[in-house]
């Protein structure tokens, strides 16, 4: 099983990110998955959480996940080191970023807000980390699914331009690993 948590603010898409994961991994991936946020009566910008759980056998564990394969950080002033504890063996933190954060080789970077940006013309970061994130986990779930899951959740109008930063994301992802 593979357990994911995304880390971000509301109105970031944490838990639209966590969704299309979920949607990939069982509609076109065939897998048990699970998909769901922790969030309280905060208001837009106040942190919230999504979590995944995917797996080739039902899943039966409900609660929030703490250790982790991945962990998704869509702000970086979310996180801070003590995060790394969360992490299983052979795992990676992914934190969108402008800049370079260095001292444990499972860190990785990437500036998703920019590529959104400059492709959409919207800080919206979320299908950005999400092709980040496949290029890493793309033994567990292909990255065919992931962009039929973007297709066919978001409105027409947006999907193309998030499929672009998903793969653009995705290639930058397996260039660094």
């Amino acid at each position: 099983m593979i357990e994911i948590r995304w880390h971000g603010r509301g109105g970031q898409g944490s838990f639209t990110g966590a969704k299309l994961l979920g949607v990939a991994a069982s509609i076109y991936e065939g897998k048990y998955a699970q998909a769901f946020p922790s969030f309280g009566p905060e208001r837009r910008g106040a942190p919230v959480l999504g979590f995944n759980r995917i797996s080739d056998t039902q899943i039966r564990e409900r609660s929030e996940i703490s250790k982790c394969n991945f962990i998704v950080f869509l702000d970086d002033t979310l996180w801070n080191e003590s995060y790394l504890n969360d992490l299983k063996e052979d795992s990676f933190v992914l934190i969108n970023t402008d800049k370079e954060i260095k001292g444990d080789k499972r860190i990785k970077c990437l500036n998703a807000t920019q590529l959104a940006l400059d492709i959409m013309g919207k800080p919206i970061a979320n299908t950005g980390m999400f092709g980040f994130l496949i290029a890493f986990a793309d033994k567990d779930l292909s990255s065919n699914s992931c962009i039929e899951a973007i297709k066919a959740t978001m409105k027409p109008s947006i999907a193309g331009k998030n499929v672009e930063i998903f793969n653009e994301a995705y290639k930058l992802g397996k260039e660094i690993l």
